[in-house]
């Protein structure tokens, strides 16, 4: 059996996956803390931020698989920072998608159907 998301094109799907990964609002706050900093080890993160250090690196997992962030493996410890390159990507691809959603006028109507009792 496929997966119904493999029915969707790679550029829906990227979009979606991004969507995700800064659907939590720590996961925003630690982008953010990234961008002041540059770069933070785990530990800066977790002093920051009102969770534990199991939940943030759990986090930062998950902005890492969507390829938002890198970390490197510097001694006992982990260091992010932004993948800019492909923050970059990121932004151009919903940039794309919200003009193509909110900034125009349709220019194809859809038809209305005659249902029972009347058109809808």
């Amino acid at each position: 059996m496929q997966n119904k998301s493999a029915q969707f094109g790679e550029a829906d799907r990227g979009i979606a996956r991004i969507a995700k990964a800064l659907s939590h609002p720590a996961r925003v706050r630690i982008l953010r803390l990234l961008a002041e900093y540059g770069r933070c080890f785990t530990g800066t993160l977790v002093h920051e931020l009102p969770l534990s250090q199991a939940t943030v690196s759990q986090h930062l997992r998950e902005l890492r698989q969507a390829g938002l962030i890198r970390g490197e493996v510097e001694g006992p410890a982990t260091c992010y920072c932004i993948d800019y390159a492909a923050l970059t990507t990121v932004s151009a691809e919903f940039g794309a998608l919200f003009s193509g959603v909110c900034c125009s006028e349709p220019t194809v109507r859809i038809q209305t159907h005659n249902f029972i009792g009347g058109e809808k």
